[in-house]
């Protein structure tokens, strides 16, 4: 039986990640008790690569105050390959994006909720949860019960709680990444460049490249040319001040089905490949080394239910191309707080008015970076034409570089970006009207 909760009861956010930490800052400020549970104590590392586009110091503007304590590395230069090796060197005149520490960074953004008067409770694992009319009821493993009138859920990608109230029965390995990175102290592995981020989109193993070397010259000989669909993954460097993260990433469906190397002999390849090249200098260090996965299908339809609203990674708000996460979890969060904040402690408008500001923010920015993953890896030659795109299409890039930088809106880059490349806009609408068609072909 589901135990009552009362208007006294704090509102729950469980997770203490980006999304939850900054849902129950925002909820503390606004003079709502609010308690933060989550299953570590903090400080606790996070795998991750560590990079937010700088927007997120717009967005949030008292986190530039805060960041002071703890160690950060602000990039403004972007190396960009694609699978054949064509590459781009993109530099802005300010910095882009911002390398952190995931034990650092969660460890401040939880401070912060708790300086802001947010209760924190760790070793708090959730692994019930229930809500009927009156309430929502949390118990962890040992046995705790929590309850609120309402709860946010910024549990991760396996959430438990959008799990047991059915919100998300699992995420298909077609909508979820396998990223196999490490995060390494210079003095073990250093890249020789740490002023420069470093991407290739299409990535393939050396066992994989052979492959496709192979099956392009079998084509060229037929006198086809059919498409070449690119690795669905990518490799990344994210310099830090003091570390480096390095790693790759794939679509956990092309994984399982197009790469026989298991995780570690991957990283290891590539870093070998790296040291071949001049790009770092060191080995990688399998202590460091950690596999997570990332939801990159896009947002939960629904990202919430009667009491409960589902936030960051447990909702799928990441970037479907680029896979960051870091900064839809903080603005879905405090959506979430918003939502909690305007509609009290009645449930009648709170999942729609949740779900129109998520919509009105982020919602067609994460939709359509679905589409475009899906429509680059279906032909390699798509993502090389943006690299060699890059190079001569300075203002697209300097569109690209101030939504980056959050001097522009995602909304006003789209539509300036589509103006100029009609075919792609063309190709887009193609995109959405077919994920529209597969939507409901598996919602029957």
């Amino acid at each position: 039986m589901i135990a009552r909760s009362s208007p006294a009861d704090p509102i729950v956010v469980v997770g203490a990640g980006p999304a939850g930490a900054t849902a129950a800052r925002a909820l503390a400020s606004s003079g709502v008790r609010v308690r933060l549970l989550d299953r570590s104590s903090f400080p606790r590392n996070k795998p991750c690569g560590g990079g937010i586009s700088m927007r997120v110091l717009r967005r949030f503007p008292h986190l530039a105050r805060e960041l002071g304590r703890i160690s950060t590395h602000e990039i403004s230069r972007l190396y960009l390959e694609g699978p054949t090796g064509t590459s781009t060197v993109i530099e802005s005149d300010r910095p882009a994006a911002l390398m952190i520490r995931r034990v650092e960074f969660d460890a401040l953004l939880v401070s912060l909720a708790v300086e802001a008067g947010a209760e924190l409770v760790p070793g708090a694992d959730i692994v019930q949860a229930r809500q009927d009319a009156q309430g929502v009821t949390l118990v962890a493993r040992d046995g705790r019960r929590f309850t609120a009138p309402i709860a946010i859920a910024a549990d991760g990608v396996h959430s438990v709680v959008a799990r047991r109230l059915g919100l998300n029965p699992g995420w298909s390995a077609s909508s979820i990444a396998l990223d196999m990175m490490e995060e390494t102290p210079r003095e073990r592995l250093r890249d020789i460049d740490p002023s420069t981020l470093w991407v290739s989109y299409g990535y393939e193993p050396a066992s994989n490249r052979r492959r496709a070397v192979r099956d392009t010259a079998e084509r060229s000989a037929r006198g086809t040319s059919e498409r070449e669909r690119a690795s669905e993954g990518y490799a990344y460097i994210f310099p830090k001040r003091d570390h480096v993260n390095v790693g790759i990433g794939y679509v956990l469906s092309y994984f399982r089905s197009e790469v026989a190397d298991v995780p570690y002999d991957l990283q290891r390849g590539f870093i070998g490949r790296l040291r071949e090249r001049g790009i770092v200098v060191g080995d990688s260090v399998r202590e460091h080394f950690t596999p997570y996965l990332i939801p990159v299908g896009g947002p939960l339809r629904d990202p919430g239910r009667g009491r409960v609203l589902i936030a960051g990674d447990a909702g799928g708000f990441v970037n479907g191309f680029t896979a960051e996460g870091i900064y839809y979890a903080m603005v879905s969060g405090e959506l979430a707080a918003r939502a909690v904040v305007a509609n009290g402690a009645d449930p009648a408008g709170l999942v729609g008015a949740y779900r129109k500001s998520c919509d009105d923010e982020i919602g067609r920015e994460l939709r359509d970076s679905v589409l475009i993953q899906h429509y680059l890896f279906a032909d390699r030659r798509r993502i090389e034409h943006v690299i060699d795109g890059a190079n001569l299409e300075h203002v697209t890039t300097r569109l690209i570089l101030d939504f980056a930088t959050g001097r522009r809106s995602y909304r006003a880059v789209r539509r300036r970006i589509l103006a100029r490349a009609p075919l792609l806009a063309a190709r887009l609408l193609v995109e959405r009207a077919a994920a529209r068609v597969s939507r409901r072909a598996g919602a029957k």
